[in-house]
């Protein structure tokens, strides 16, 4: 093998290797206050994102938070520097998917959401740990 077919090949692996560990890495990130996504039963009339059908891989911000009784899902810790946002899912993610389904459902600072007939009023908070 000639010597600059051997160091392309060798570089393609360094920057595969380094891409992987980029996509790893994030999820051991973490600092600052966790941020929650929570969701509160509410009663009304207006529109909703319909999240019946929705799975728990895809959201499991969102049905962690359903689920629990304290209607909190799991914490999310922000990583240093915004480099974590960029690699992995967020409960910010999770509203703005929502709002993107039902944007007439969208407010403030949450969308409104039904699941399994239960209306629910879902947000992203932030708390001191």
């Amino acid at each position: 093998m000639r010597p600059v077919t051997r160091n392309l090949l060798v570089a393609i692996a360094v920057i595969a290797l380094a891409l992987l560990a980029l996509g790893a890495l994030p999820s051991y990130l973490g600092s600052g206050d966790p941020y929650y996504l929570t969701a509160e039963p509410i009663e009304t009339d207006e529109p909703t994102a319909n999240a019946t059908g929705l799975s728990e891989r895809r959201y499991p911000y969102l049905t962690g938070a359903i689920g629990s009784d304290d209607g909190r899902s799991e914490p999310y810790l922000m990583g240093p520097y915004g480099l974590k946002e960029w690699f992995t899912h967020t409960p910010f993610d999770e509203v703005d998917a929502l709002a993107r389904r039902a944007p007439a459902a969208e407010t403030d600072g949450g969308v409104r959401v039904e699941r399994d007939g239960e209306t629910y009023y879902v947000e992203v908070t932030q708390s001191p740990a």
